[in-house]
């Protein structure tokens, strides 16, 4: 009969039968945790003071920095050529439907922030400053790149203003740089502008020559049609014809004109050049409705031959051609005209909004801000020290840690 006395007894050799038993891995809270860092809070005060002290000592010793801010508004769009080409055709009587004006770029303020960012300007700015001295560069290459990291130029703001800011050590030095970049703009529009500028006044002007001459010859040959003839008038129909196939031949050559003058600047995808192309095809529609075509020579006429007399046939022949060239030298002399004021233009007019002054604030570096951050770095790090502390002396007080510390040690130093 088994008692109750004998049941421990038999549990204890139930237990040694089965061996050893592992006891339960050691469950640790977060208060746990914190009472660990609270026995080493001595241990943190001292690991955070003293990377407080050593972030105060950088912030101290940081120079200041200053930022200078310029702003600007970017030029319109050079269009004078096309946008007064349009009007003379607007004004030459019934086509002010085919004039348009010329399209302008989608986004301008890309193009001037690119040429601020050019390497021609970089080069001049590096060159009037003595960055490649204040950088320590030893290439022109490596003084752009530093000046590149200290200055910020952006077009892309809803306003439509280019901002610049340079960041300098010297608040004076950080101004003159943002203005800096405004002046040697300056001197890369004006050379950009008068090259290109005199290609059209060349081109105009050589086609002004021409179309002189031809005005000449045709009026020429008209008064020796009337010493010939003796014909002074023709009836009002026939000579309206005359000056609306005269005009419409006119404007197709001045089109033409300017479609070569864009061309010596401009890609085939230019909107400019795509708006000229159209212009030109309605004017070569309207003149295919009055019969006519601007290859005509003398023999083809608008106007049937039984409606006009015989004896004025060949005047109405050269008053057509005089009123041609006259109005291709009319329309060719006003865009020459426009060439040369081009030229004489000192580049792209840009508008200074605001002129970078001398900062009296510092922008750099952010003391507060390094010294705090030195100060949570300091906290982190001794807490996480106080725990790997008190870990090491956990393991060491359980004797099959402190046996698997000693045999991963001598693995180490083996």
């Amino acid at each position: 009969m088994v008692t109750h006395a004998s049941l421990p007894q038999e549990q204890e050799q139930f237990d040694t039968a089965l061996g050893p038993t592992n006891p339960p891995a050691e469950q640790r809270s977060f208060v746990d945790v914190l009472v660990d860092l609270a026995e080493r809070k001595r241990l943190i005060l001292q690991i955070t003071a003293a990377c407080g002290g050593v972030s105060l000592i950088v912030a101290v010793l940081l120079p200041p920095k200053y930022t200078a801010s310029s702003t600007i508004l970017p030029p319109q769009q050079n269009s004078s050529m096309a946008s007064m080409l349009s009007s003379q055709l607007a004004n030459l009587g019934g086509m002010a439907a085919l004039a348009g004006s010329a399209a302008g770029l989608k986004n301008q303020n890309d193009m001037y922030v690119a040429m601020l960012k050019s390497r021609t300007v970089e080069d001049a700015m590096v060159q009037q400053f003595g960055l490649m001295q204040e950088y320590r560069a030893k290439r022109p290459s490596d003084a752009r790149k530093a000046l590149e990291t200290v200055s910020k130029i952006d077009g892309s703001g809803k306003d439509g203003l280019i901002h610049i800011s340079v960041l300098d050590r010297d608040p004076k030095r950080a101004a003159e740089m943002a203005n800096g970049y405004i002046e040697q703009y300056r001197k890369l529009s004006e050379h950009l502008a008068i090259t290109e500028a005199s290609q059209r006044r060349l081109f105009f002007e050589r086609q002004l020559e021409q179309a002189k001459d031809n005005l000449a010859n045709a009026e020429e040959a008209m008064k020796r049609a009337q010493q010939q003839t003796g014909f002074i008038q023709l009836d009002s129909q026939a000579r309206a014809l005359i000056e609306a196939a005269a005009t419409l031949r006119a404007q197709i050559n001045a089109k033409e004109v300017q479609i070569h003058a864009l061309e010596t600047f401009a890609t085939d995808q230019n909107a400019a050049l795509v708006q000229a192309q159209k212009q030109l095809d309605a004017l070569r529609q309207q003149l295919a409705k009055l019969g006519g075509s601007e290859d005509s020579s003398s023999e083809n006429f608008i106007v049937p031959k039984g409606k006009v007399p015989e004896a004025g046939l060949e005047y109405m022949r050269k008053l057509r051609d005089v009123k041609y060239y006259e109005t291709v030298f009319t329309i060719i002399a006003r865009q020459f005209e426009t060439a040369k004021l081009d030229e004489a233009k000192q580049g792209a007019v840009i508008q200074v909004v605001d002129a970078a002054v001398t900062p009296d604030r510092k922008s750099s570096p952010p003391r507060t801000l390094i010294v705090l951050g030195g100060t949570v770095l300091g906290l982190l790090v001794g807490s996480a020290i106080a725990l790997l502390l008190t870990g090491l002396q956990r393991l060491r007080g359980n004797p099959e840690s402190r046996c698997k510390l000693t045999s991963l040690r001598q693995a180490i130093f083996r």
